[in-house]
């Protein structure tokens, strides 16, 4: 069975949930566990999650070896690995006209793709693909950035894993804002295992129907963000998450759907409205 898959009570095939634990050096501010790790492990399986999405911002700093160990005594797989707070933290981008950041954040994806082996997790390519800098030409940047994916997505397939890029809204970077921009990227790229991540908080801004944009990706989406449209737990905001979930299903998705979701109203409300939510609607 797909990775993505569970069999429910039912008997009805459903979508696997997970959400994204930090490690607690972590100021990404859409995470919901980060200060104590073995606890958020802990919570999250609790709660009925079947994954849990791991943020690190450098995997040179963390034990993998501990966190496996962790992760599999709860019973828990690891969908995805994020490298967001490498760009938010660090500044390190695929598209900096610097050339030695370039080089700093190819080196630091490589590393996130050789922890991410040992669980057969995907790669998140989301801001650290950066944005276009001022004095800097769309052509040049975008070569920058495909350079860099390419070369870091040599060494995903030989790891055997995918990497996910993941479109992002205005306001965070000018540089592949949507579904469509981000398709047209990877068929330039033409690298089989570099595949597509949605998130339905960047989506509520940026596409012109949350739908159709999932019926454009399915031939490449294998990774879901799931947050309401102010960045809450699903059930907070006005999106239609019933017919998300519907439109998943009408394409075949086989991916998890992951709670990408602010601590709000607090960290342990909001993991559990994101699951008894998304579980209530897809079942």
């Amino acid at each position: 069975m797909e990775v993505g898959l569970r069999i429910a009570k039912n008997g009805i095939l459903t979508m696997k949930k997970s959400i994204v634990v930090s490690t607690p050096e972590a100021q990404f501010s859409a995470v919901v566990f980060r200060q104590d790790f073995g606890k958020s492990i802990e919570k999250v399986a609790k709660l009925g999650y079947q994954g849990v999405e791991l943020a690190i911002r450098d995997p040179a700093i963390v034990d993998r070896k501990e966190i496996k160990k962790l992760v599999e005594s709860f019973g828990l797989e690891v969908p995805a690995v994020g490298t967001g707070q490498a760009y938010g933290e660090e500044g390190l981008s695929f598209s900096s006209p610097n050339d030695g950041i370039r080089k700093k954040a190819v080196k630091r994806v490589k590393d996130h793709i050789h922890f991410a082996s040992s669980f057969g997790a995907q790669v998140i390519i989301g801001l650290i693909r950066g944005k276009i800098e001022e004095g800097v030409g769309r052509k040049i940047a975008e070569e920058w950035a495909l350079e860099a994916t390419r070369e870091c997505a040599k060494l995903a397939e030989e790891c055997g894993i995918y990497l996910i890029f993941e479109p992002i809204n205005r306001y965070e970077t000018n540089f592949i804002n949507r579904v469509e921009e981000a398709i047209e990227f990877l068929e330039r790229l033409d690298e089989q295992n570099v595949r597509l991540l949605i998130d339905t908080f960047h989506m509520n801004i940026e596409e012109i129907s949350i739908y159709q944009s999932i019926e454009k990706a399915k031939d490449h989406l294998t990774h879901v963000h799931f947050a309401d449209s102010n960045r809450w737990a699903p059930g907070y905001g006005h999106l239609n998450f019933p017919k998300i979930v519907e439109t998943l299903g009408g394409i075949d998705y086989k991916g998890y759907l992951s709670a990408e979701v602010l601590p709000l109203p607090n960290p342990d409300t909001a993991a559990k409205q994101a699951i008894e939510y998304l579980t209530g609607i897809d079942s």
